[in-house]
């Protein structure tokens, strides 16, 4: 066992803490991962809000990259000094999904066995079974990705969520490909994600939909032909007067509510695609569509889980393309912060102030 220092939510709303943790040995097969950098999603401030569930204290901390230090009996696809992002998708392999050859979709991914502990004994969640918020964490080796060591921490662990789940919503879930029109709405970092797997695929029309006019500039920067200012006019017939008066055909929802996805909805063209990959709250309902739209319009009504990603597929593939100058992954990282620096950095994702505050360990 080893002592480190890592931030946790203890109660519903509280300020973030950081404290000293117990990290186990890495047991059968589990892993022991450093951290070198750890981005800060909205999903973390969701955890803090008691908005995911009440598991609480909660390990904070999720989009990450480091080094493999340990591993336990079993392990074979990484060892100790791998480079690795960190996923919480570790494929189990015999599933449904798995069994049908659909792994992306697998329904029992498993997170490490073990589990940390603050000094008194009291077992801590870690946010979306990963908790890297943190200089060392404990982890099942499925959800290790190795990936070329070269590559910025700081920059490709954000494929641990954010930004693999709105380059996969497009690439993945929308299946968006050369000459595809498509319409993103809600730019922040999922969306302007979408935004550049939208234009790494080839896309011909982008359009980047926000409230705010320096998300639709970041937007641009990373692909987005087109930018519309959803405060200033109805964004369905923005979107069809950028199409041909028809809609793209592929509008993808990064915001999670039912106002915007209804806009999705209908500014897609016929038989086109919406996708949805803005996570609502439990309580907020479909909104009220007339059925004959939902069969008069036709296409296809998806939900993207994270991107539909397969890490073991997508990780190294994106990773190589950012090598390469193709991917600008450097443009999501809007600042680099110290491990206590968590709770500012919440209140600037609040207010739309960055793509991602990025902890660099």
């Amino acid at each position: 066992m080893q002592q480190v220092q890592g931030v946790i939510a203890r109660s519903k709303g509280a300020p973030v803490e950081l404290v000293t943790i117990n990290v186990p040995d890495p047991g059968p097969g589990e892993a022991v991962v450093k951290v070198q950098a750890c981005g800060v999603c909205h999903t973390d401030l969701h955890y803090r809000e008691g908005g995911i569930n009440d598991d609480f204290p909660f390990l904070l901390g999720h989009e990450a990259a480091g080094v493999v230090e340990a591993v336990g009996p079993g392990v074979t696809d990484v060892a100790p000094g791998d480079f690795v992002i960190l996923n919480w998708r570790a494929v189990c392999g015999d599933c449904r999904a798995c069994n049908r050859g659909e792994p992306w979709y697998c329904f029992a991914t498993f997170n490490a066995t073990q589990k940390m502990t603050l000094e008194d004994g009291t077992e801590l969640s870690p946010a979306l079974g990963i908790g890297a918020f943190i200089e060392k964490t404990l982890v099942a080796a499925g959800q290790c990705t190795k990936v070329d060591p070269d590559a910025r921490a700081a920059a490709v662990g954000l494929l641990g969520c954010g930004v693999m789940a709105g380059i996969g919503a497009a690439i993945n879930t929308g299946n968006v490909t050369r000459g595809t029109s498509v319409a993103v709405i809600g730019c922040g970092g999922v969306g302007a994600a979408a935004v550049a797997g939208s234009a790494l695929a080839g896309a011909g029309t982008i359009i980047a939909v926000d409230l705010d006019d320096r998300k639709l500039e970041g937007a641009k920067k990373l692909g987005a032909t087109h930018t519309v200012n959803a405060g200033a006019g109805d964004v369905v017939e923005a979107i069809q007067a950028l199409t041909g008066g028809f809609g793209a055909d592929v509008v993808i929802e990064a915001v999670g509510r039912p106002e915007t996805w209804k806009q999705a909805f209908y500014a897609r063209d016929l038989a086109g695609t919406v996708v949805l990959v803005g996570v609502p709250t439990p309580d907020m309902k479909v909104p009220d569509i007339p059925l004959i739209d939902v069969f008069g319009r036709g296409g296809s009504l998806k939900s993207s889980w994270y991107g539909d990603c397969l890490p073991s597929r997508d990780f190294p593939m994106l990773v190589d393309l950012y090598r390469q100058g193709r991917l600008d992954l450097d443009a999501f990282v809007s600042e680099e912060i110290g491990i206590g620096d968590i709770e500012v950095a919440f209140e600037k994702m609040h207010h739309g102030d960055v793509l991602r505050s990025v902890v660099v360990l």
